[in-house]
């Protein structure tokens, strides 16, 4: 069908009370900025919808899909808009119908009424217009349990709303919402699965990254770029932190017995995404630990990498099993990024035999051996900090670069 609007609905954010027009009002910009690069969207919203005029049908498609991204949303519908007078509104229904028609099928009116000042009520508007399709299509036949069409007709106080289609939306809260976390985003599976869960709890994220050139190659950091464009489709633009690490990591690997190297390695990490959260006003640091997946996520190495901070440490997968976190990772589209073969910092300096079950006081001991404070300092003086739009890719960036210089 030729759709006119777009209507949204809100799930989670119809709870909000008093405070619901602040989040509906981030919810409208998150919106805005999902669909801006395409043409002639407008975009109205009141309590309890909103609406996403399609003046361009073509774009009808790309529109729900880009929609069906952005968190806040609890499904949305492709619709028709008509004027309220019910003679118009019943051919409308019966002309809809009669295109979906196919012999067999039955089909169900799903009235409601928001406008309820309208003379008649929604059984009455289901039966009326019920009859209007069978009259216009015999063979249709009604059917309260799971028909084959279903029509929703919504009467607003504007207009009359038309559609058959409900899809899904990503639910949650808006990006926005919930104050600004620091991830720290990996080149693996799990952290870009976390980032996507704190984007959906109403978060902003912020991507840190550690990068160990040479031991890590270009095509890692990309690979870590590629995957913060991949999640920046869910939340808008991400800020992509890169952190240099190799002269800690050398430091570690000298002077730090093997088995606490990897408890050493990660609470560095920790204290720097945690001075850098305090420098660029994040709340909390986001990680993508599940407990006991890996040596370095026991109970006892969490609290022992956990005690340089105070500071709020999310961890959205700590409970979820690997294979759960996986059929995420390809539902948002970050496995067969995550699964490229570019090892990142964690992997190529891990001990063959790590501690599972670390000691807070052995690690502080350990450390003794580190001048720390020298070791952050020369790493926050050389980070590099750039904005990745949603479903950038490095290589599509380095070839317009390219081709800016021809």
């Amino acid at each position: 069908m030729q759709i006119d609007e777009i209507l949204i609905r809100y799930g989670e954010l119809s709870t909000k009370g008093k405070n619901i027009k602040d989040f509906i009002k981030t919810l409208a910009s998150n919106v805005s900025q999902a669909v801006a690069d395409l043409d002639r969207v407008e975009l109205t919203w009141s309590r309890d919808r909103m609406h996403v005029k399609v003046n361009n049908s073509d774009q009808g498609p790309e529109i729900m899909d880009r929609l069906q991204k952005v968190f806040g949303i609890q499904n949305l519908s492709p619709a028709i808009k008509v004027g309220k007078d019910l003679d118009q509104v019943k051919d409308q229904v019966a002309s809809l119908a009669h295109d979906k028609f196919q012999p067999g099928m039955t089909f169900k009116i799903d009235t409601h009424r928001a406008d309820h000042d309208y003379p008649y009520n929604s059984m009455e508007l289901n039966r009326i217009l019920g009859s209007a399709v069978i009259q216009a299509q015999p063979g249709f036949k009604a059917q309260m349990e799971e028909p084959d069409l279903r029509i929703r007709v919504e009467f607003r106080q504007d207009a009359v709303y038309l559609s058959t289609d409900t899809l899904p939306g990503a639910k949650g809260l808006p990006v926005g919402t919930a104050g600004k976390g620091s991830l720290m985003l990996s080149g693996g599976i799990d952290s870009p699965v976390a980032g996507y869960l704190s984007m959906k709890r109403g978060m902003t994220v912020e991507a840190v990254h550690f990068h160990s050139p040479p031991y890590t190659s270009p095509q890692a950091l990309a690979k870590a770029k590629d995957l913060a464009g991949k999640i920046a489709k869910f939340g808008g633009p991400v800020t992509f932190i890169e952190v240099p690490f190799a002269h800690i990591q050398e430091a570690i690997k000298e002077h730090i017995p093997e088995g606490y190297t990897m408890t050493i390695t990660r609470r560095m990490m920790l204290r720097l995404t945690d001075r850098i959260r305090q420098d660029r006003g994040s709340q909390a640091i986001i990680t993508g630990e599940s407990l006991g997946q890996v040596a370095s996520q026991t109970l006892e190495s969490m609290q022992a990498i956990n005690a340089v901070t105070t500071t709020p440490v999310l961890r959205p997968l700590v409970a979820m099993d690997k294979n759960e976190i996986i059929d995420l990772s390809r539902v948002i589209d970050t496995y067969d990024l995550a699964t490229l073969p570019y090892e990142d910092c964690c992997t190529i300096f891990a001990p063959t035999k790590p501690k599972t079950k670390p000691k807070v006081d052995n690690a502080i001991r350990y450390e003794q051996a580190l001048d720390i404070e020298d070791l952050m300092d020369q790493a926050l003086a050389s980070l590099k900090i750039e904005t990745i739009y949603p479903g950038q890719l490095v290589e599509d960036q380095e070839k317009e670069e390219f081709d800016s210089i021809l």
